[in-house]
């Protein structure tokens, strides 16, 4: 093989892996809004954002930026088995700046899960989720 040809591709395939753990929010809904088996939803952002609109049927699991966040999440997923479609996502801000998706998506896969994947939020959860009219749910009374 050549080394140049190496050097050229492996940053593409680097890109591809990644993308193929994400999931954009369009596809994600009608995942849901189907007959077959969800994914276990995950949202690994601020306590906040859950407990104002959160995907109906997520769990919470902490800050995937903080420790003590990917601790919540571990305990979150520890039973399922490691073939399972699990699904996170946080929207505090836009996808290139957020803190928390990178953290915990590696943690997932760490754990040996291979079917993780993250739900690609361009703006934040508002503007990409509930602006479109996907459902959600409030953890407020």
């Amino acid at each position: 093989m050549n080394l140049r040809w190496l050097l050229l591709t492996a940053p593409a395939v680097l890109l591809l892996a990644a993308e193929a753990s994400l999931v954009e929010p369009k596809d994600l809904a009608a995942q849901l809004s189907g007959p077959a088996v969800h994914p276990a939803v995950f949202q690994v952002g601020p306590n906040v954002l859950y407990r104002s609109k959160h995907i109906p049927g997520a769990v919470y699991a902490g800050p995937g930026s903080k420790p003590e966040g990917l601790d919540l999440l571990k305990a979150a997923v520890e039973k399922l088995p490691r073939d399972r479609d699990l699904v996170i996502y946080c929207g505090c801000c836009p996808w290139d700046r957020c803190p928390n998706i990178k953290p915990a998506l590696e943690l997932l896969q760490k754990m040996g899960f291979t079917h993780a994947r993250a739900m690609h939020v361009p703006t934040n959860f508002k503007t990409d989720w509930i602006d479109h009219g996907y459902p959600v749910e409030s953890a407020l009374p």
